[in-house]
This record gives structure tokens, C-alpha cells and sequence, in this order.
């Protein structure tokens, strides 16, 4: 597995990532990390690799936009000093776009999110081990709906900056598209962001593979 012995993984990002975690530090026992993906990562990570010790901190935020993590990312990751970021971000950046169209002031279009979040990941490239990069979601089977065609874009340039910057990258889209080949948006998210177990239990599994957790381990 890509993660290492005693290392310590931060999570960034939004409501999908703040899932009620602690403040100010997201860490720890009692429902710390939240109730969402991050938490079943790292309920995973003690699980089945118990003896490497890895350090899982919670920094998502609700409502944020890379905006928000640009202003808040040297004291929420650097001062952090953790030997793996995973972002995962965008989802409001596309968001406010919908549902508040006429508040130009909290739109985050495609260029200034770009060059922000490859900002972010170039300033902490040299100073950790690793980036995961997630992409944004939308759970819609429709690739023609206006949302889910723009946060494809948003996720289109996650893939490029991971190519880039040689990040590991998660595609949460492909992940969660595979599941509505079955399933109705609605029953994994009734807004179609905000996931359920389900959906936070298909994210956990996007991303644990990428680091290459192994389900069965024979010790």
C-alpha cells in the first residue's frame, strides 16, 4: 500500500468531507473524523492494517470552494505538516452557479478553480510524501444534465493537474456512475451531492483503491 507506517493522511474539502467532524481538529475517537467517507477510510486502514498506525485528520469544511481553501491552507495543511493531502473539491464551486445564479460573487468558474487548485497542489507538492486528488461529483446518470456537464469539466481538470504533478487521482464520477447503472440518483443522494452511507462507503472504496488497500490481506 502507498501510505506508509506512522504516516499521517489529511483530508480537505467540503460538506462531503466535513461530515459533522470535530472542531477545530477533526481527529481522534467519538465520531472526530465525521460520518462520511473519511471516517470509513480510516475504520478501514485500522482494521485491516492495524500495525502501520496511520495518522487520518478531518479538515473539510461545508460550503467551501477552493476559494475557501486557498484562504485557509497554510493553517489547515501546511502548519498541518502531514505526509498526505487528499483534496477533494469543486462541487460548490459548480454548485452556486445553479442554485445561486444571480450571486456572481460566490461563483467559482472553470479558470479560477484550475489555477487555484493547481496552485495549492504545486506550493505542497515538495513538502509531502503524496497528493490524492479527488474530482468533484454529481449523481446523475445524465451526462446531458447542465450540472453534471459542468462539474465533468471541473473533473476533467483534476485529472490534468494529477497527470501534471504526478498525484494519485480518484474519479468519484466514474465511481458513483457505475452504481447508477442500478440504482436511482436519489437513492444514494436525495440532493444528488449530499451522499448516503452508500454513497460515502463508494467513496471510501474509490479512494482506498487507488492507494492499493488490499481487501484480503493474508499476514
Amino acid at each position: 500500500m502507498k501510505i506508509g507506517s506512522g504516516e499521517k493522511l489529511l483530508f480537505i474539502g467540503d460538506s462531503i468531507t466535513d461530515c459533522g467532524r470535530a472542531r477545530p481538529e477533526g481527529e481522534g475517537s467519538f465520531g472526530a473524523l465525521g460520518t462520511g467517507y473519511v471516517a470509513y477510510v480510516d475504520g478501514l486502514l485500522q482494521a485491516v492494517y492495524p500495525e502501520l498506525g496511520i495518522r487520518v485528520v478531518n479538515k473539510g469544511v461545508s460550503g467551501n470552494t477552493v476559494r475557501d481553501l486557498k484562504a485557509r491552507w497554510k493553517e489547515d495543511v501546511i502548519d498541518q505538516k502531514p505526509d498526505w493531502v487528499s483534496i477533494m473539491i469543486g462541487i460548490n464551486d459548480v454548485w452556486r452557479q445553479y442554485d445561486l445564479p444571480f450571486m456572481k460573487e460566490k461563483h467559482v468558474y472553470l479558470d479560477e478553480y484550475e489555477a487555484t487548485l493547481r496552485s495549492l497542489v504545486l506550493e505542497t507538492k515538495p513538502l509531502v510524501k503524496g497528493i490524492i486528488l479527488m474530482t468533484p461529483f454529481y449523481i446523475e446518470g445524465n451526462e446531458q444534465d447542465p450540472m453534471r456537464r459542468t462539474m465533468d469539466q471541473y473533473g476533467r481538470v483534476v485529472k490534468q493537474i494529477a497527470e501534471e504533478t504526478n498525484s494519485l487521482f480518484v474519479d468519484t464520477q466514474a465511481a458513483f456512475n457505475e452504481v447508477l447503472k442500478t440504482l436511482y440518483p436519489a437513492a444514494l443522494a436525495w440532493d444528488r451531492v449530499h451522499p448516503s452511507v452508500a454513497g460515502h462507503m463508494i467513496l471510501a472504496r474509490a479512494f482506498l483503491r487507488e492507494i492499493g488497500f488490499e481487501w484480503v490481506r493474508s499476514r
